[in-house]
């Protein structure tokens, strides 16, 4: 299974209604970037958020991906910009 593949799917898992954009930053498969929206963010701290995330990717944040920025929204946050 392709890289992107595989964290779109460990982020589904963990957040069942997210909205997912996954961006490969180099072309390289180790830098990216992500836009993540789901309910399960309301009422958690940025860094829970972080944390969450973190989580659901597991050992892909020890190698392959070696750079991940990104934004967590919920649905009304993500009405609001």
């Amino acid at each position: 299974m392709e890289l992107r593949d595989e964290m779109i799917r460990r982020i589904q898992i963990a957040f069942d209604d997210a909205e997912i954009q996954l961006m490969d930053m180099t072309g390289g498969g180790d830098h990216w970037e992500a836009r993540i929206v789901s309910e399960a963010f309301e009422g958690m701290s940025r860094v829970n958020r972080q944390r969450a995330v973190y989580a659901a990717l597991g050992e892909l944040m020890h190698g392959p991906i070696h750079a991940l920025t990104f934004k967590t929204l919920t649905p009304a946050e993500k009405e609001e910009n």
